[in-house]
């Protein structure tokens, strides 16, 4: 399974719908806070291009953020990056 990557904010109510998500796919994920980290906003930014969160990528795709998440699960987009 490929690596996920998400950041996110802790007060964030779309950060907390993209994890949930991911969890009840039983996929671990390394979530980078970006209030507790704040050079990781930048380097979100640079690699997004978006000032948003949550920002998600898999392996190497970047999804975007919580709805682009959950169309990804609609089409099947995400099994299929999450398969590698």
């Amino acid at each position: 399974m490929q690596n996920v990557v998400i950041y996110s904010k802790s007060w964030c109510p779309f950060c907390v719908q993209a994890k949930r998500l991911l969890q009840s796919k039983k996929v671990d994920f390394t979530e980078i806070d970006v209030e507790r980290e704040p050079a990781k906003m930048q380097e979100m930014m640079k690699n997004s291009g978006r000032r948003t969160v949550p920002q998600i990528w898999v392996g190497e795709t970047h999804i975007g953020g919580c709805d682009d998440l959950f169309a990804a699960e609609q089409t099947g987009q995400l099994n299929q990056l999450l398969a590698g």
